[in-house]
């Protein structure tokens, strides 16, 4: 199985020369440390930031630079800050070419759950709702059981969604799927681990290829 930081380097490889592309909280921000060399990309934060970095070094940590999850990064040359009313312009506007979101649940019709669970206290939907409306391109990145062994790769998600019809790839610690016609289709599996594992670990539609490829991490 892939640990989060395995996550986030498969999903760097999905980023294209040029693009602008918003990180969400949790594991999507560790994929701001494995760009691909000469791979150009423009990081988001939607609470105002064009030209985020990787995280800092102890050395460099500067408390005044957060990204929306409120973790300290870093910045490119030529950054640029402004309010988030012009980052959610942005975001509305389709400028943004790809996001990555973590979740709770996704099911096969593309939709997704990452923002409440029933009865628990949730501070609001933050800038989640507005990311998979707008955009066209988005990976999700997530375990793919909970922590009691059931499927978060449903059939039907359970939980509050945040978006509809709109996600287009997972990348979870056992597979890469993705998400068209209704189903899942198995793209690729984790370095050891079996499409049997895969299939026994997901409740949505499976579709799988005759050979399925392991992860290049």
């Amino acid at each position: 199985m892939l640990k989060k930081e395995d996550i986030a380097k498969r999903i760097a490889e999905e980023l294209k020369d040029g693009w602008y592309v918003n990180l969400g909280i949790g594991i999507p921000t560790l994929v701001a440390n494995y760009i691909p060399k000469g791979i150009d990309v423009t990081l988001q934060s939607e609470n105002g930031l064009l030209g985020m970095g990787p995280f800092p070094t102890a050395e460099n940590i500067d408390a005044d630079l957060i990204n929306a999850g409120k973790q300290t990064i870093t910045t490119m040359p030529g950054s640029v800050f402004f309010d988030s009313s012009d980052s959610f312009a942005m975001i509305r506007a389709g400028k943004v070419q790809l996001t990555v979101l973590g979740a709770m649940e996704v099911d096969q019709n593309g939709n997704i759950a990452n923002w409440k669970i029933p009865g628990k206290m949730v501070k609001g939907m933050g800038g989640a709702m507005d990311l998979v409306a707008s955009a066209e391109n988005i990976i999700v990145a997530m375990m793919h059981t909970n922590k009691a062994g059931e499927s978060k790769i449903l059939k039907k998600c359970s939980l509050p969604l945040t978006g509809v019809n709109c996600v287009t790839k997972v990348v979870t610690n056992l597979a890469v799927l993705e998400v068209k016609e209704g189903a899942f289709h198995l793209l690729e599996r984790a370095p050891g681990v079996t499409v049997e594992e895969i299939q026994n670990a997901t409740e949505g539609e499976l579709i799988i290829a005759e050979e399925v490829p392991e992860m290049k991490i």
